[in-house]
């Protein structure tokens, strides 16, 4: 059957939205709807047969835990069986928006979102549509990106579409993705909270809402094949976010150092796309070269996009220029360098 795309457009078309798929969710079904972030692929997180087919449909590892989204404080305490002060003070600096908090799981969270851990990711997000469906549900949602595990995520519906087809019957279009890059994820079960996978909220602005505890890196978990321990959190995969053509992050002062790194990877200039925030190349052809602005939020809205765009245009090689190594540009960094680790 051909999937049914629902616009969000106007105030009747969004509450129509909601109301069909609040439908569709209550009946254990599996929705591929917009969040401020990136498309998610959501399902009730208190029902596991709905959530298994979240994991089917994507072909996502046993081991990566699903963040539950919720639409109220007290859906967000209801799911946690701790709720320290801090999360109250971060909830409230940047709630409802793009930061997750891993917290102490209650016994209703289901194993299959938490991947069998002790804890669960828990966000209140922004996007109207959002909002409205978790209230006109009356439960949270379990809602990962709506990809294949570790490609590109989606930002708008039709990447939805182009990458899931009808193995999800309903796609809510609640157009382009204003944030652009998935959540930041911050650890508060281990003393010193940790940032677990950094995101659009960089560590000084934590730091500056929690009185200056919350912030810093998690230990890396670095991914091997026979290591299936439950992770505290999605986006900690060696390889992910990852386009289908090669990628690969570079600094290069002139076009001819670029061709000499180009030649050292084997990126045939016809088939390499280079996306460039600050020195604009010569040596593939105009229409392959992608300018993105030198600023981390307007570049975070439009890098998936953009290698989406390639992807779909046949490129063997995305190349792109290196990023500055300040913390507001620390959530685009790391999605470049799993996206760059080879197959």
């Amino acid at each position: 059957m051909p999937v049914e795309v629902l616009s969000t457009e106007t105030p009747a078309l969004l509450r129509a939205a909601v109301s069909r798929a609040a439908e569709r969710l209550r009946a254990g079904e599996v929705v591929g709807v917009p969040t401020e972030t990136v498309y998610g692929l959501a399902a009730n997180a208190l029902d596991p047969a709905a959530v298994a087919r979240i994991y089917a449909i994507k072909g996502r590892p046993a081991h990566n835990p699903i963040i539950v989204h919720v639409a109220s404080p007290d859906m967000a305490r209801a799911c946690a069986s701790a709720w320290p002060p801090l999360a109250d003070r971060l909830a409230a600096a940047f709630w409802p928006g793009p930061l997750t908090l891993v917290l102490p799981r209650t016994p209703g969270i289901p194993d299959i979102v938490t991947a069998g851990g002790p804890t669960v990711g828990i966000r209140w997000p922004q996007h109207p549509f959002m909002q409205g469906v978790i209230r006109a549900c009356g439960f949270p949602l379990a809602a990962p990106s709506a990809n294949l595990a570790n490609r590109l995520s989606p930002t708008n519906a039709r990447h939805v579409v182009d990458q899931l087809g009808d193995q999800v019957p309903l796609v809510v279009d609640g157009g382009d993705c204003n944030v652009g890059i998935e959540s930041t994820v911050v650890d508060l079960t281990a003393g010193v909270p940790r940032i677990l996978r950094p995101g659009m909220i960089d560590e000084p602005a934590l730091r500056a809402a929690s009185g200056g505890t919350a912030g810093g890196r998690g230990a890396p978990e670095p991914e091997r094949p026979d290591d299936t321990a439950p992770r505290r959190s999605p986006g900690l995969l060696d390889r992910h976010y990852a386009p289908r053509a090669r990628l690969a992050v570079l600094t290069w002062r002139d076009d001819a150092g670029l061709l000499t790194q180009m030649q050292r990877l084997g990126a045939r200039p016809e088939s390499t796309f280079v996306l460039a925030h600050h020195r604009m190349p010569q040596v593939v052809p105009p229409s392959q070269v992608i300018l993105i602005p030198d600023d981390p939020e307007a570049f975070a809205r439009a890098l998936y996009a953009q290698l989406h765009l390639c992807d779909a245009a046949g490129a063997a090689w995305i190349l792109v220029e290196a990023l500055p190594d300040t913390p507001a540009w620390a959530g685009i960094s790391d999605r470049l360098r799993r996206a760059s680790r080879p197959a």
